[in-house]
């Protein structure tokens, strides 16, 4: 991305992207608007909505802000900002897919959008299909007259398979549907995702934008195809995203490259190392060389963030708790992206075509900024614990 027609790297882009500090008096940062009612110079305006802002639903200053910064890092005709992860996934479903459509949803997909899905959809008149993530341009076999969009997500949640997403787009856009994807593992600076066929990327800026597990946001992001969609379905949804927690994630985004570089760091480091402990069966991380969709991987991402899982050498839930109980470091928490490592339970009992098989529970891991040798020590703990439960 060119910066004052210079070429510029990612660290330099997010720490002066989304505003001219010169519109703001010189502030570095922009201001953090609370806004609601918005007035208009006469009635001719106001009946025209002949100005930039109308109401605080739609867009202030601190939402343009962070927009105009994750629209240069997708490349995107536009960006909403939503109140949470989940609701940038619902908000696009909600937008693009009517009574009597087909969907087609990646059966390894974050289980609250499986949620959304088999009961709000379904109960509109939707018909939810899942499909296998190695299925690439297989896809176009699944896919129906009546197929409106397909649904992806890859890495998978939790068990970390590839998928093969232009192939995919090149089936579904034969065919007339239009692909989202949850990006919200790699994050735009480690996968584009409009660059390889996707019609709209989402995330949940929760994660690795925000950073500090203490703000809640989604980001939505369309091609110039699907933006003014996107955009009269967030305006009639009217599912905006507050002030406070929009300038928290735009500050966050100024970090996220040296957070991002410090997780993949200390989270390849430490997958190496649990492939050579006793008591681990498998480690599910797509960007190490033993994973099978590892060339998948290094073919379309620049990098990987700090999330992956590991498979226990056999038992159950017995020896998955006794991991868990025994960790001192790794908190046992949902989320993932902050500073903090987590740890929690994998469970697959909603799979209909992907559910393994494994040789062990499965135990997601997101490795934070904490020391690796720390980190290490506290997993060694886990792994004693489990083989003695």
């Amino acid at each position: 991305m060119a910066k004052n027609g210079i070429e510029v790297g990612i660290n330099t882009r997010l720490a002066h992207s989304g505003n001219n500090p010169h519109d703001y008096f010189g502030f570095v940062n922009p201001p953090v608007v609370h806004a609601s009612t918005v007035l208009f110079a006469n009635a001719a305006t106001m009946a025209a909505r002949n100005q930039k802002y109308t109401y605080g639903t739609r867009a202030t200053p601190t939402t343009d802000a962070l927009a105009q910064a994750i629209d240069g890092l997708e490349g995107s005709a536009g960006t909403i900002l939503v109140p949470s992860g989940l609701a940038a996934v619902t908000v696009p479903l909600l937008g693009f897919v009517s009574a009597g459509d087909h969907i087609l949803i990646v059966d390894s997909v974050y289980h609250p959008t499986r949620n959304f899905a088999d009961t709000m959809l379904r109960r509109m008149g939707v018909e939810v299909e899942y499909y296998h993530p190695h299925v690439g341009a297989g896809i176009a076999a699944l896919i129906k007259p009546n197929t409106k969009v397909v649904f992806t997500e890859s890495p998978a949640s939790n068990t970390f398979e590839m998928q093969d997403i232009p192939a995919i787009a090149k089936a579904a856009h034969a065919a007339g549907a239009i692909v989202m994807m949850d990006n919200t593992w790699a994050t735009p600076l480690y996968f584009r995702p409009l660059d390889h066929g996707v019609d709209i990327s989402i995330h949940a800026a929760t994660k690795y934008p925000a950073g500090h597990s203490d703000v809640l946001l989604g980001t939505v992001s369309a091609n110039a195809a699907c933006w003014e969609q996107l955009r009269e379905t967030f305006f009639t949804l009217g599912c905006c995203a507050g002030p406070d927690d929009v300038y928290q994630v735009l500050r966050g985004l100024r970090t996220m490259g040296v957070r991002l570089e410090h997780h993949q760091r200390s989270a390849l480091a430490i997958a190496g190392w649990l492939e050579s402990q006793p008591g681990v069966a498998r480690v599910l991380h797509p960007a190490l060389p033993s994973h099978p969709d590892h060339q998948l991987w290094k073919r379309d991402f620049s990098g990987a963030s700090g999330v992956f899982s590991i498979v226990l050498a056999g038992g159950g839930q017995a020896q998955q708790h006794a991991f868990l109980d025994a960790l001192k470091i790794f908190g046992l928490g949902y989320s993932w992206g902050g500073y903090e490592s987590l740890a929690v339970p994998v469970w697959l009992g909603d799979r209909v075509v992907a559910k393994g098989p494994y040789d062990g529970p499965l135990i997601r891991l997101q490795i934070g900024l904490e020391d690796i040798e720390d980190l290490k020590a506290d997993l060694a703990h886990g792994l004693t614990a489990a083989a003695a439960a």
